[in-house]
């Protein structure tokens, strides 16, 4: 056991006004199993490239182990998966890498094809428990499930289980409840570590907001009432001092020591007014309010959108899936469920039009407006306006959306191209939520989305009921929402 010792980190990208990191320390245990959790564009990433050297800080990071950082860029693809697993971790007997695999529910055949040969979650499993062979290092584990079926994020979360000394980031909550017993989380004003799995980290941080937001009421209703009180105060006492400039005989000593103590008293409410707004403003520093996303659903006077009769879909002249039939009626959430390859993403892009090897045939109703979100945000590029310029769209609903999402306006100036992941895929489900249509087609919606925002569009759906037919490897965002699945 050793620790990552972070000591006052101050970090801000050279284009950046903003810091990153400012005057943050924490300390990780190198046995533990960390879940690395936190809005999108809030640091995860960059922490890693930290850790890793890629960039100069201010601060100090001490650390007995060396890192590894997952996902693991291969150059050649082409060559035997074996060697380069054995390039990886050339300390690894052969034996060592086939029982890793046999964890990952892998065969042993795979080491003798071609590494491009493998699908992306077979590639996925190979690289990471390859990486964990490599003794003395202390494992970076960025998103790993973004290209995994849920049967294959069971079979990665369980493998990680049985591991320990790496951070992990992921916005998967069963994933991560299945294999981390601590919680490191970059929150609005701090990072915090706390012991557990992400639903009791979840749980004590909402009672803790609740907890501060019910306090920060009460000391909004203090600040009030003392500012009337000193306000009530003040005033007694300019009347009480004037009255002793009036005619006849008075006792102007007493009446200067009453006009005293009331100044007196209207000071210690004003003073009590300032501790209780000191106070209020220390709290809710980290507190995530979720604001509630709206949807603009057209009603099809049709009761079926869709219809899928006896479809089958080809790779290459092979078949993948089929042949299925099923509809999608109005008010169905209809999840297709399938491991990787199983064509799933194909059966969206029928009913988009795309051209797509099929038998079988796809009827869509008369005059059905269709609101499509693709898995690949490869091709966005240039600036938002002109994204909603191009798309058709309200330019000032897209970003206030995109606000709702927790996007800085910062970002509005930026290319799409420098944005992360998680922010890109928010630009597609915004555009989706600018649009009216009849039925929604998502294709895994949810890849590099925050926590937050997967709630907040959960919520989204459960209160408009929209139409739907989608993909998402998300058990928890699939169980929330979905009203039916399709197995390929």
């Amino acid at each position: 056991m050793s620790m990552i010792n972070v000591e006052h980190l101050t970090f801000a990208y050279p284009s950046s006004w903003d810091n990153i990191f400012e005057d943050t320390s924490f300390c990780i245990d190198t046995d533990w199993k960390l879940g690395f959790v936190g809005r999108n564009g809030r640091g995860k990433t960059t922490f890693f490239r930290l850790l890793t050297g890629q960039y100069e800080y201010e601060g100090r990071i001490s650390a007995s182990v060396e890192f590894d950082y997952f996902p693991y860029e291969v150059a050649d693809k082409d060559r035997d998966t074996i060697d380069i697993l054995n390039e990886i971790s050339p300390q690894a007997e052969d034996w060592e890498i086939i029982r890793e695999l046999s964890y990952m529910e892998m065969e042993s055949e795979l080491l003798y094809r071609p590494f491009s040969t493998l699908s992306n979650g077979e590639q996925t499993k190979a690289l990471l428990c390859d990486l964990f062979l490599n003794e003395g290092r202390f494992l970076l584990i960025d998103e790993p499930t973004n290209h995994l079926d849920m049967h294959a994020r069971g079979i990665v979360s369980s493998y990680l289980n049985r591991k320990k000394g790496f951070i992990l980031v992921s916005h998967d909550r069963s994933f991560l409840d299945g294999c981390t017993d601590h919680i490191l989380s970059i929150n609005r004003a701090n990072i915090e570590v706390q012991s557990g799995n992400y639903s009791s980290w979840f749980s004590n941080f909402q009672s803790r907001q609740q907890q501060e937001l019910a306090e920060s009421e009460r000391l909004k209703k203090d600040i009030i009432r003392l500012q009337g009180a000193a306000r009530r105060a003040a005033a007694w006492s300019e009347r009480t001092e004037a009255s002793k400039f009036g005619t006849g005989a008075m006792d102007r000593g007493f009446i200067g020591h009453r006009s005293a103590k009331m100044m007196k008293r209207a000071k210690a409410a004003e003073s009590r007014k300032q501790k209780a707004a000191e106070e209020k403003a220390g709290l809710l520093k980290n507190y995530e309010n979720a604001e509630k996303l709206k949807l603009n659903i057209l009603h099809h006077y049709s009761d079926t959108l869709v219809t899928f009769a006896d479809i089958s879909v080809y790779y290459g002249g092979r078949q993948v899936c089929g042949p299925l039939t099923f509809s999608v009626r109005r008010g169905e959430r209809i999840t297709l469920d399938g491991r990787n390859g199983s064509g799933k993403s194909s059966l969206l892009k029928l009913v988009m039009g795309m051209d797509i090897e099929h038998t079988g045939a796809v009827e869509t109703c008369s005059g059905l407006i269709v609101s499509y979100v693709p898995q690949d945000t490869s091709r966005l590029c240039g600036e938002l306006s002109e994204f909603a310029e191009k798309c058709g769209i309200d330019e000032s609903r897209f970003k206030t959306i995109l606000r709702k999402m927790d996007f800085e306006r910062s970002q509005f100036e930026k290319n799409i191209e420098e944005l992360s992941g998680g922010q890109k895929k928010k630009i597609l489900l915004a555009k989706s939520l600018c649009e009216e249509a009849h039925l929604y087609i998502w294709d895994e919606p949810l890849n590099y989305i925050d926590i937050y925002t997967r709630m907040q569009i959960e919520e989204l759906i459960k209160a408009y009921e929209p139409s739907m037919l989608f993909v998402e490897h998300d058990s928890a965002f699939r169980n929330a929402v979905s009203t039916g699945t399709v197995l390929l």
